[in-house]
């Protein structure tokens, strides 16, 4: 299934998976050069997408296709596959308890299956106007909840960079809300020009952005206030891109980012000045793309 999207996006599979294998390692790299509880995040974001494994109505259909014996390989392939990146970092780190514990723990969860029958609404500010933020955040509300707690970490050990960290790791996951594009009905539905239309958007997506990361931007300030000019570019970089992924967004819609339009988002962010251009030409797209909808 991964492989035939990546077909979709129009990426041929073996590129995308080296391309996701050299993004996955760099990442982890910069997570150990920052903070000392590198290990601890990895092992904490390995169980997370195991745990997705185990989700029972999943199970019960992997039930009905194989016999158990085939079922728990099944299983046991399944959660061992999607832990050995992580573990093949920490050991490549030196951290072999976090790579034992964390195998241990990914193998014990290939026998278990579960379905919350506990259902919290979370309140949230994002009611008013969805359609991102709104199912964005029920996707990756526990991501919220780990930068929360890496500016706390950040905060007991006077690091600043693992607070910067946590500020980067809000506005990614707020950038993968927008990955997807919405059924072209509730685009219609706004009474707007295309102009209109996107600075509506934008202005959203920055106001729901500024109260994501306000937590930590304002805990950063107050306990590293002599770093203030750095968390403001870092707090900057984060809406101008941001903008560049909502204008991308609709310069293609209705469908998903095509895969050029995906490779200047990455061009730009290792040199962030080609924005100055990438963003008037998406804004450009976005207004000829959304004209055939909005009249």
């Amino acid at each position: 299934m991964f492989c035939r999207k990546l077909r979709g996006f129009g990426m041929n599979p073996v590129i995308g998976i080296m391309l996701l294998i050299a993004a996955f390692v760099g990442l982890s790299v910069y997570l150990f050069s920052k903070t000392e509880f590198a290990a601890h995040i990895l092992a904490l974001l390995a169980l997370i997408l195991v745990s997705k494994l185990s989700e029972r109505t999943r199970n019960d259909f992997l039930k009905l296709s194989f016999n158990n014996r085939a079922y728990r390989k099944l299983r046991l392939i399944e959660n061992s596959s999607a832990a050995l990146p992580f573990i093949a970092v920490l050991c490549a780190r030196q951290s072999f308890a976090a790579a034992v514990i964390l195998m241990f723990l990914a193998l014990l969860m290939a026998t278990v299956s579960f379905r919350s029958n506990f259902h919290l609404t979370v309140p949230t500010p994002f009611y008013r106007k969805p359609f991102e933020f709104t199912v964005g955040f029920r996707k990756t509300w526990f991501l919220f909840l780990l930068a929360y707690f890496l500016t706390f970490m950040a905060l007991s050990v006077s690091n600043f960079n693992l607070g910067i960290l946590a500020l980067l790791l809000i506005f990614l996951t707020i950038l993968s809300f927008y990955s997807a594009p919405e059924n072209e009905f509730y685009v219609w539905s706004f009474s707007d020009t295309p102009r209109g239309f996107l600075l509506r958007k934008v202005r959203t997506a920055l106001w729901y952005a500024t109260l994501s990361a306000a937590p930590i931007f304002v805990s950063l300030a107050v306990f590293f206030f002599n770093q203030i000019e750095m968390l403001l570019l870092f707090q900057s970089a984060g809406y101008i891109y941001l903008v560049a992924m909502v204008l991308g967004k609709y310069a293609a819609y209705p469908r998903e980012m095509s895969l050029p339009q995906g490779i200047v988002l990455g061009i730009s962010l290792m040199f962030p000045p080609i924005l100055i251009v990438v963003i008037p030409m998406f804004y450009l797209q976005s207004v000829r793309r959304l004209s055939d909808i909005l009249v």
